[in-house]
């Protein structure tokens, strides 16, 4: 959308508020309420943050939506210390598909819900083959309220739940409402113009609807400098124009749709559900910088192809521009009971997809000469996922102080992951990779044919969760879970809770559980290879990261994947008072063992590849270098979390003070990451070990004043020298926002505000600063700068 366009379309917004605004009734404002029971961690009914188990954040609609940013990751990662979303530029997929983490696990350790239901994972391998949800998948404006459970729960939820559980709950309240959004850098880049709307209805006998779109233009930044090399190049060819910078270093251009739905119709004594959500992201980002007088792989002229010389083309050099078209969407329904004091059920049936499919623009098959395309389709990623649940909970008297509540059920699921293949050109080895050319798209190869299939994996699981109230004071839980996978066999894992209250304000809780996250089919299954010519043999060979179930992998020492396993300890103290001050304070400790990473890369020697010849090993002849997914190493999390909120009247508004502080240390106990003291290292203090987020809000009248400090602790880079510095130490960092709102009348209301409002960057990087680079790709925080936006709001 232009900037002509979204300026009228905010202008048309503003014109129909003040209409509905002149002529509406007073409306409640109930955007901002938070319902104190909680879902998640808990399946008895009665539970609320205070009387959990275990911790749990409830953020509402009002919190996750002030914010300049569209993705639903970006907004939490704002609220909750432990919980970081990295930007990660000229990632390849992970600059549009950004890893989410909490407490510094894997970003597939954390295991996302919507509505209680099992949400799938993105299609994308990221970091040692992490596979996790992408949240920006979610539309931000349909989420009525988030709620966080910091606790292992795979014995009530399966797979994944080994850092927590985000459980994503779709607003159900009735209304109309729209917004309209802008905003850019204080760099003058990277304007984001947003435009959403939602609907809800309830029915006269019962139940409810909802539809939610919000549509999202994010337009490029740039955090670069000249490279040296470029500005080397300029010099030596001064006739020949290029880019200042040639190369940038920053967000990609990205547009999305997005939509959501939820309904609910009685149906007799029972409730007919259905939700679902739906996204398209497009978006197009920078690669490294091809340099003519540096790249003779590429730029070579050779008799192959007479008369053709790459510099005709591209004299000063080339860009490729990375792009990803994606779709995702999840469809759930369902019959449940759900108005029962004794006895409640839900019957479910889901079914998930996330789709990539890359392109390469602005490059070249050097090895093709001018028979290569300039832009490229590189293949699709797709996953998806069927899940079937039967889940029931029984309310038992058994001379307790409250019922026991009995949960049960079952679940069935399938994955299936599917690699299509890209343009032949994309792969090609053509008639040039005989002189030396570069063969396969420059900056990206496509899946080729090796690559290209479908694999999936079922399981089928059960599990008892019990819960009981023995006393006003003492209550406790215990749960259990069995799951049997096709592809690796069966797992059972328990979970044991209690908590003391020792006054009607001050509690104590505890809990031990173990956890497991089972391999996907795609780091069971997928390979990462690309080919080449040997220029003296004129024979193909192949390098890459294989399946490590591939016969020439098993020759060479890979084994089969196996769930990662965890035990995780968590016990704390929560009180609440009658003057509006709450909190918690919870220590954890998670250890994880076999976690999944990359073996080390081993040549496949001449005598090597003759004894996999020998053996009669498919495919032998042509590797020259591989790796494979394995279980590598083992790791201790240990930590503490901190929250405070003050709630209270004061002067003539109403004021609410929140502070968030997250201690978190990782350590590797053992495995062959800790006998690499540089990767051990990096693994270790590549995130902040300390994290706080604190904010303020004054209410009055009309006018609403909110400020919050982000601070970063101290963290550690790799400097890409391999002696002398290897390392890079970040210094400590605080970001502020500040935002103010003015209810205008009850329809109508206009927030603007200002996130990093002290336009703070961190230190500069070392790690790939001669191509450019200024900060830190790898940064746990945003290096753009400062950033501020307006947002109109509309209820009717």
């Amino acid at each position: 959308m232009s900037i002509t366009h979204f300026k009228t379309a905010l202008c048309a917004t503003a014109a129909l508020a003040v209409t509905l605004g002149a002529n509406a009734a007073q409306a409640q404002d109930a955007q901002g309420a938070v319902e104190e029971v909680i879902v998640t961690g808990t399946r008895d009914s009665n539970r609320t943050p205070f009387t959990t188990l275990a911790p749990v954040d409830v953020l509402n609609a009002q919190t996750l939506q002030a914010s300049a940013t569209a993705q639903l990751g970006e907004n939490l990662a704002q609220q909750i210390p432990s919980f970081i979303v990295q930007k990660l530029p000229t990632s390849d997929g992970l600059q549009f598909i950004r890893p989410a983490t909490l407490r510094n696990l894997s970003p597939d350790q954390t295991l996302v819900l919507v509505n209680g239901k099992r949400f799938h994972r993105s299609a994308f391998l990221g970091s040692r083959g992490a596979q996790g949800p992408d949240l920006a998948q979610i539309v931000t404006t349909a989420v009525g309220r988030m709620e966080v459970l910091r606790d292992g729960a795979s014995a009530q939820y399966g797979s994944d739940a080994i850092a927590g559980v985000i459980n994503i709950l779709l607003d159900e309240k009735p209304g109309f409402t729209a917004f309209a959004q802008s905003g850019q850098f204080f760099e003058g880049d990277g304007q984001t113009n947003r435009v959403g709307g939602r609907a809800g209805f309830v029915f006269p006998e019962g139940g409810h609807a909802s539809v939610t779109f919000e549509m999202a233009d994010q337009g490029l930044t740039s955090r670069s400098r000249q490279r040296q090399d470029a500005i080397d190049f300029a010099k030596a060819h001064p006739g020949i124009a290029i880019d200042n910078p040639v190369q940038r270093w920053g967000n990609p251009d990205l547009t999305t749709y997005q939509l959501a739905a939820n309904a609910a119709l009685p149906v007799g004594p029972a409730e007919l559900y259905a939700f679902g959500t739906y996204t398209s992201t497009e978006g197009m980002n920078d690669i490294n910088w091809r340099n003519p007088d540096q790249n003779p792989a590429i730029y070579r002229t050779v008799a192959v192809f007479p008369g053709f010389d790459l510099r005709n083309i591209y004299p000063g050099g080339f860009t490729p521009h990375e792009g990803i078209k994606a779709r995702d969407f999840q469809t759930v329904g369902g019959l449940r009971l759900k108005d029962s004091d004794v006895f409640t059920w839900d019957a479910s049936l889901s079914y998930g997809q996330n789709s990539s499919r890359f392109v390469l623009n602005n490059s070249i098959n050097a090895s093709m000469g001018p028979d290569s395309p300039r832009n490229f389709y590189l293949g699709q990623l797709k996953q998806s996922e069927v899940n079937a649940n039967l889940d029931a909970v029984w309310r038992v008297p058994v001379g307790l102080a409250e019922p026991l509540n009995v949960a049960f059920g079952a679940e069935s699921r399938k994955e299936t992951y599917t690699i299509s293949e890209g343009d032949p050109a994309s792969y090609a080895v053509g008639p040039g990779a005989a002189a030396g050319l570069a063969p396969n798209s420059n900056g990206f190869p496509g899946f080729g044919p090796s690559q290209a299939g479908e694999w999936d994996q079922t399981s089928y699981a059960g599990y008892l969760d019990v819960e009981a109230q023995f006393s006003e004071q003492f209550s406790a839980g215990a749960a259990l879970r069995y799951e049997d996978f096709s592809e690796f066999g069966d797992t059972v894992n328990g979970k044991v809770a209690a908590r003391y209250q020792f006054s009607e304000g001050v509690a104590v809780r505890a809990s031990y559980s173990t956890g497991f996250r089972a391999p996907t089919p795609g780091q069971l299954n997928s390979t990462s290879t690309s080919q080449g010519l040997d220029t003296v043999t004129l024979q193909l060979f192949t390098s890459g990261r294989l399946s490590p179930v591939i016969p020439v992998a098993a020759f060479l020492g890979a084994k089969p994947l196996q769930p990662e396993e965890s035990d995780t300890l968590t016990a704390g103290l929560v009180w609440r008072t009658d003057v509006g001050l709450s909190g918690s304070l919870d220590a954890y400790r998670i250890n994880v063992d076999k976690r999944f990473s990359t073996s080390p890369t081993v040549t496949v020697t001449p005598a090597i590849r003759a004894q996999l010849i020998a053996q009669g090993v498919p495919g032998a002849e042509s590797f020259t270098s591989i790796n494979w997914f394995t279980n590598d190493f083992d790791t201790q999390t240990s930590g503490i979390d901190a929250v405070v909120n003050y709630n209270r009247d004061l002067g003539p508004g109403r004021i609410a003070l929140m502070a968030a502080y997250n201690y978190n240390k990782t350590e590797v106990r053992s495995g062959n990451l800790s006998g690499n003291p540089t990767q051990k290292l990096l693994f270790e203090t590549s995130r902040p070990k300390q994290n706080l987020t604190a904010s303020a809000t004054y209410t009055i009248g009309p006018i609403e004043l909110m400020s919050r400090a982000r601070y970063y602790g101290e963290w550690t880079d790799s400097t890409g020298n391999a002696t002398g510095e290897i390392f890079q130490a970040f210094g400590a960092i605080t970001l502020v926002d500040v935002a103010a709102t003015w209810t205008i009348n009850p329809n109508v209301s206009l927030r603007v505000g200002a996130e990093n409002v002290f336009d703070t960057y961190p230190d500069e990087a070392v790690f790939q600063a001669s191509r450019g680079l200024v900060y830190s790709r790898n940064a746990p925080y945003d290096t753009n700068g400062g950033q501020y936006y307006a947002r109109l709001n509309l209820r009717f």
